[in-house]
C-alpha cells in the first residue's frame, strides 16, 4: 500500500477535529468552487464523514460572474456524486444589483445561498475552504485598513451564519498544502482568474505583497501573521464579555445607555459596549465604521451641547438628561443634561 501523502493526512485530521466538535444531527456541507482549497477540503470530507458515521453533502454557488461558470459548476457536481457527497447542489445566485463592490457582493449572495440550503436540508454545519494564507492576507488588508483589532481578528475558525454553524478547518493549512493534496489524490483544481486580477485588493495582496515579505522576512511570516489573528482574537474574546456585562449595567430602563456608567469605562471597552448597542438599534454591521462609533463616544466624553450623532441605517442618537437615546425628540418632560447649553441644532455626522 502506498504511503498517503503528508498534504492529504493533515488536512483529514483538520476535518476529523471540526467534525468531532459537532451534534450528531443532521449533515455537514462543504462550500466547494472547484478550487485547490475548497476541492482538497471536499475530498478530505468525503473520506472522513462516512467513517465518523456522518452524512457529508457539498454546495457550489455559481455567481454567473464569467463565461462557462454554469458548465464548471456542474463538474463540481459531478465530481461530488462521484465521491460519494450526497446532498450535492448547485447554486445560482444573482451578484448584480446588490449594494457594495464586486467582491463583497458577490460574497454576500453566496453566503445567502449556502444559509438557505443549509436550512433546507437541516445541516449541522457549513465548511469552508480558507486557509492559512487566506487568513495572513486578511490580516495584511486589515490593517491597511485600518481596522483595529476587530479586523485584525481575522477569520474565526467557526462562526454562526444565519443560525448555521460555519467551520473553516484549514486556517492552520497552507495553500501550498491544499494544491499539493489535490496532486496527490489525481484531483485537477479550476484556477479562479479572478484571484489573479489586480483590480482586486487581495489578489494584489496575493500576487505582490505577501511573496515580497516571504522573501524578506522567511515563509514564517504567513504562520506569524495567522497566528497574530489567533492572538488578537482571544483578547477580543475577553473584551467582548466585559463589553457584555458593561452593556447590561448601563442600560436604562427607557432603552437607553446611562452616560456616568459609560464614562467610568476603559475606553476599549466602551466602545464595543457602544457598537453591540448600535447593533441593537438596527445598524447594519457591515456599514458601521469607525467614524460612527467615534461620533457616539464624544456624545459621551466630549459633550458640549451638540446635536445628534448620526449612525447608518437612518438612525441617530441624541444624549439627554444624562442618557444616550436612540429617538428623534428628547422625552416629554425630561431634564436637559446638566453639561448641556442651549440646544445647537443637530451636527450632522456625514456617512
Amino acid at each position: 500500500m502506498a504511503a498517503l501523502a503528508p498534504p492529504v493526512a493533515a488536512i483529514r485530521v483538520t476535518v476529523r477535529r471540526a467534525l468531532a466538535e459537532l451534534p450528531a444531527d443532521g449533515p455537514v456541507l462543504v462550500a466547494c468552487s472547484g478550487g485547490a482549497d475548497s476541492l482538497a477540503l471536499a475530498a478530505a470530507t468525503a473520506f472522513v464523514a462516512p467513517r465518523a458515521g456522518r452524512v457529508a453533502g457539498l454546495v457550489t454557488v455559481d455567481h454567473g460572474l464569467q463565461a462557462g461558470s454554469a458548465r464548471r459548476a456542474e463538474a463540481v457536481a459531478r465530481w461530488a456524486e462521484a465521491a460519494g457527497l450526497a446532498p450535492v447542489e448547485v447554486v445560482r445566485v444573482q451578484v448584480a444589483g446588490r449594494p457594495g463592490g464586486p467582491e463583497a457582493a458577490a460574497r454576500e449572495a453566496r453566503y445567502q445561498a449556502l444559509v438557505e440550503v443549509a436550512g433546507r436540508h437541516g445541516a449541522a454545519a457549513l465548511l469552508t475552504g480558507h486557509t492559512r494564507d487566506d487568513q495572513a492576507e486578511t490580516v495584511l488588508l486589515a490593517l491597511a485598513r485600518g481596522a483595529g483589532p476587530r479586523g485584525l481578528a481575522g477569520m474565526p475558525p467557526r462562526r454562526d451564519l444565519g443560525g448555521v454553524p460555519l467551520l473553516r478547518p484549514l486556517l492552520e493549512i497552507g495553500r501550498e498544502e491544499t494544491r499539493a493534496a489535490c496532486a496527490a489524490l489525481g484531483l485537477t483544481p479550476w484556477e479562479d482568474p479572478h484571484n489573479r486580477d489586480p483590480a482586486y485588493a487581495r489578489s494584489r495582496v496575493r500576487a505582490d505583497v505577501l511573496p515580497v515579505l516571504v522573501r524578506a522576512l522567511g515563509p514564517g511570516v504567513l504562520d506569524n501573521l495567522a497566528r497574530t489573528a489567533r492572538l488578537v482574537a482571544a483578547d477580543n474574546a475577553v473584551l467582548d464579555e466585559l463589553a457584555g456585562e458593561a452593556l447590561i449595567s448601563a442600560r436604562h430602563p427607557d432603552g437607553g445607555l446611562v452616560v456616568k456608567a459609560l464614562t467610568d469605562l476603559a475606553p476599549a471597552v466602551r466602545g464595543r459596549v457602544l457598537r453591540a448597542w448600535a447593533h441593537e438599534l438596527g445598524a447594519p454591521p457591515a456599514a458601521l465604521s469607525h467614524r460612527h462609533l467615534a461620533a457616539l463616544d464624544t456624545l459621551v466624553t466630549a459633550w458640549r451641547g451638540q446635536g445628534a450623532a448620526y449612525l447608518p441605517g437612518g438612525l441617530r442618537v441624541l444624549r439627554h438628561a444624562g442618557r444616550l437615546l436612540p429617538d428623534l425628540a428628547p422625552p416629554l418632560g425630561g431634564t436637559p443634561d446638566p453639561a448641556a447649553g442651549p440646544p445647537p441644532g443637530d451636527a450632522v455626522i456625514e456617512e
